[in-house]
């Protein structure tokens, strides 16, 4: 591990020095990856020479031990060095975790309802609306490419982008399922009622990654229905793609131009194919891993929100980590939430390669 921190440190210097070079300026495109690089580097580098000094802390106290006058001082500083040492070393370890080359991607977001028919829908839709909060919170755009809304306001099914620097990062946690319990505005008795919906969260996928044969698309024109006046009732703008080798058919209605909605739909079937695929190859993996944290699995309960008694509960955590106040959670703060999963995976990971080891 010392050999590749020694990399990674030199390899900060020679970005330094770019970075100090004018010239570079000249080019964004460059000093935006070095940027980016940097960014990356420097928390390793910055982790990794607090263990050296920490190291050569340690050694100097073990050397104070000796001298009887400065004994209890020097084990003072021996018992701070040989923790820092350790929390540094763990702190290394998670940074050098590899990273989900999915993470800074925009996302696909698809919520569904589930059991409990028409509060099922409502509570879809309270979901669409927490994430459309959220992302205002983050300053991702949230566009809603297609809904299939019921009379009460309800969603049945909803396809959403996300677009944004890390959306991905911190939405991927958020695939599963959801379950809520409360008691229904369509229930006059006051009984409490368990509803749930799924939310699917797809990395959005670029044309290099994965390309589509033209032949293997069918595709339709039709005229978009709901709000926009008298340009949705007369204009074929909506957008209906069919991959024929799957079956896998994906509308868009949102934008009037039906080029837009051609391009929205291209990548949201670009991006719900290139899951599939990983989905194949991930197969094993996935069976095997004990938790939910990370693995996007759609069929798990992953989460129940409890209004009468005021929590969220996230099925993943443990301890008092796992309950989070409702109001919060339902109003777009997903945040804390959101850093728990993130600690408990890389908890995770970090107790598989320490086993494999």
């Amino acid at each position: 591990m010392e050999d590749k921190l020694a990399k990674i440190e030199e390899r900060l210097t020679e970005i330094e020095a770019q970075l100090a070079d004018p010239a570079v300026y000249a080019d964004r495109e460059k000093l935006a990856k070095l940027s980016r690089e940097q960014k990356e580097l420097q928390p390793v580098v910055n982790a990794w020479r607090g263990l050296r000094q920490a190291r050569q802390d340690r050694d100097e106290a073990q050397t104070m031990l000796s001298d009887p006058e400065l004994r209890e001082l020097a084990q003072e500083e021996l018992n701070r060095a040989k923790a820092e040492e350790e929390r540094l070393e763990q702190e290394l370890k998670r940074l050098l975790l590899p990273k989900d080359p999915n993470d800074e991607k925009n996302v696909i977001l698809e919520i569904r309802a589930g059991i409990g028919g028409e509060e099922g829908a409502l509570f879809a839709a309270d979901l669409l609306r927490m994430y459309t909060m959220y992302a205002e919170r983050k300053g991702f755009t949230l566009s809603v490419v297609s809904e299939n809304l019921t009379e009460l306001g309800g969603v049945k099914e909803a396809v959403a982008t996300v677009e944004g620097a890390g959306a991905y990062s911190r939405l991927k946690f958020e695939a599963g399922t959801h379950r809520v319990q409360r008691v229904p505005e369509t229930e006059s008795s006051g009984r409490i009622q368990t509803s749930a919906a799924t939310v699917a969260v797809m990395p959005e996928a670029e044309e290099v990654e994965f390309t589509i044969d033209p032949k293997d698309l069918q595709i339709d024109t039709y005229r978009s229905s709901g709000a926009g006046g008298q340009h949705v009732n007369k204009t074929e703008s909506a957008i209906r793609i069919t991959h024929l080798p799957t079956g896998t058919v994906v509308e868009c209605q949102d934008e009037r131009s039906q080029y837009k909605n051609k391009d929205r739909a291209m990548k949201i079937l670009r991006s719900r194919l290139y899951e599939a695929e990983q989905e194949k190859q991930n197969a094993a993996i996935a069976a095997a891993r004990k938790t939910q944290v990370g693995t996007g699995d759609r069929s798990g309960k992953i989460r129940t929100y409890n209004f009468p008694q005021n929590r969220v509960t996230d099925h993943r955590l443990t301890g008092d980590t796992k309950n989070f106040n409702i109001a919060a959670i339902i109003n777009g703060d997903l945040d804390g939430l959101i850093d728990a999963l993130t600690l408990a995976d890389q908890a995770s990971r970090l107790q598989s390669d320490d086993k494999e080891e």
